[in-house]
């Protein structure tokens, strides 16, 4: 027959859970500074809660908020000194494109005569040789 769980029996576990978790924080705080630099302070309090952080000051946030704006603001600068006196994009003159069309088309016009004398001499050899 399953046990009926009254609201004693369930405060009472509660209440044996407890003192067991205070034990073991104890003793995890007891190892905790045993270690090179540990103290028992660090990680959690003993009835289980999470330490709280330190908070910075109002003060010492405004200073680091400065400094970190000055910090942008010489990053900037520095930033656009550096392309102001970078040098000007180079710009192609309208007769410096024709001439390398020009160019262009002539080298592959030569290409294509090579390449039309190459297959014609193949093929009056393939026929001497067939003959």
């Amino acid at each position: 027959m399953p046990t009926k769980l009254t609201d004693e029996i369930i405060n009472a576990a509660i209440d044996g859970f407890r003192v067991q978790k205070t034990r073991l924080d104890q003793q995890i705080a007891e190892l905790r500074a045993m270690l090179p630099g540990g103290s028992p302070g660090t990680g959690t309090t003993t009835d289980g809660a999470a330490s709280k952080r330190r908070k910075f000051s109002p003060a010492a946030l405004r200073r680091i908020r400065e400094a970190q704006r000055q910090r942008w603001t010489r990053a900037r600068a520095e930033k656009t000194a550096a392309t102001k006196f970078a040098k000007p994009k180079r710009r192609m003159s309208a007769q410096d494109l024709k001439n390398i069309i020009a160019a262009t088309k002539r080298r592959w016009a030569l290409k294509r005569l090579e390449a039309a004398k190459a297959k014609k001499g193949a093929v009056s050899g393939k026929k001497a040789r067939i003959n």
